[in-house]
C-alpha cells in the first residue's frame, strides 16, 4: 500500500467516524420531531462516552415528560381523579418516573453546587430553573397534584436572576414566560396570589418576543413550540396555525404538528 493510499484510507475512516458520531443536538432534533423515547435513549447513551452534564439532564427529563404524557394520554387521563386512576393503570409509568426523578436530582444538585461557586453562573441559573419547572410540569400538569411549590419558587428566583444578568437569554425568557402564563391560566385566584401573581398576556408576549430573537436552532425551536402551545391554550387557532406551519418546515417528522395542520384548512 502506498503512503498516499494509506493516508486516504485513514482520512476516510476518520470521516466515517465523524459521520456516525452522535451528539446532544441529535437528541434535541429527535425531541422536536416528537421522537421522545428515542431522544431520552440517546441522551442516556451519550453519557457512556461524554459528560453527564446539565444539558443532558435537561434534554432527558424533558423527553421523559413527553413519554409520560403519551403513556397517560393512552389511559384517557383528563381531570385530577382520572389522572390518578390512569397512573395506577400505567405499568410503564413507575419506571419512567423513577428515571425522571434520578436525572432531575442529579441536575438540580449539580446546578446548585455550581451556583455556590458562582451565583451568577448563567448555565447553572438557567438549568436549575428549567429542571425545577420540569418537576412542576410533572406534578401539576401530568399527575394533577398541587405540589412542587418549593421547586416553583426556586425556578422563579433562578430564572429572574438569570434574566437580570442576561436579559436576552432566549430560553430563560421562554421559561419565565411560561411561569406567568400558567399561573394566570391554570391557578385559582387565591393560589395565583400566593405564587406571586401571573399575567397571561405578559407571558405570551415574552415568548413571542423570544421567538423573534436571533439565536441557535434549538433555542428558537423551544420558543416556537412554546408560542404554538400558548396560542392554542389561548384559543387563538389562526395564529397557532401560522406558527405550526413554520415548525413543520423545520421539523417535518413531528407527527403531532402534522396531525394539527391536517385538521386545518389549506392556506
Amino acid at each position: 500500500m502506498t503512503t498516499r493510499l494509506a493516508v486516504l484510507l485513514v482520512l476516510s475512516m476518520l470521516g466515517a467516524g465523524r459521520a456516525d458520531a452522535q451528539s446532544l443536538a441529535d437528541a434535541q432534533r429527535l425531541f422536536y420531531n416528537a421522537h421522545y423515547q428515542e431522544a431520552a435513549d440517546l441522551a442516556l447513551k451519550l453519557r457512556e462516552a461524554g459528560p453527564h452534564d446539565l444539558a443532558n439532564d435537561e434534554v432527558r427529563t424533558t423527553a421523559l415528560l413527553f413519554v409520560l404524557r403519551g403513556l397517560l394520554k393512552g389511559q384517557d387521563a383528563h381531570d385530577g381523579e382520572n389522572k390518578a386512576e390512569a397512573l395506577k393503570k400505567c405499568t410503564k409509568c413507575p419506571e419512567v418516573l423513577a428515571i425522571f426523578a434520578a436525572d432531575l436530582k442529579h441536575g438540580q444538585e449539580l446546578a446548585r453546587e455550581m451556583l455556590k461557586a458562582n451565583p451568577k453562573d448563567e448555565t447553572a441559573l438557567f438549568y436549575l430553573g428549567k429542571l425545577d419547572l420540569n418537576y412542576v410540569w410533572l406534578q401539576l400538569g401530568l399527575l394533577g397534584k398541587k405540589t412542587g411549590w418549593d421547586e416553583y419558587w426556586e425556578a422563579r428566583k433562578s430564572l429572574e436572576a438569570l434574566l437580570k444578568v442576561n436579559p436576552g437569554h432566549v430560553r430563560g425568557r421562554v421559561a419565565r414566560g411560561w411561569i406567568d402564563f400558567i399561573v394566570n391560566t391554570r391557578m385559582p385566584w387565591g393560589t395565583r396570589w400566593v405564587l406571586g401573581g401571573g399575567n397571561k398576556k405578559k407571558g405570551l408576549a415574552a415568548v413571542r418576543e423570544a421567538a423573534a430573537l436571533p439565536t441557535d436552532e434549538f433555542s428558537h425551536a423551544e420558543a416556537e413550540f412554546a408560542l404554538w402551545d400558548m396560542l392554542l391554550r389561548d384559543k387563538n387557532v389562526p395564529a397557532a396555525t401560522e406558527v405550526a406551519r413554520r415548525i413543520a418546515i423545520a421539523f417535518p417528522e413531528n407527527s403531532e404538528v402534522a396531525v394539527f395542520l391536517a385538521s386545518r384548512p389549506a392556506k
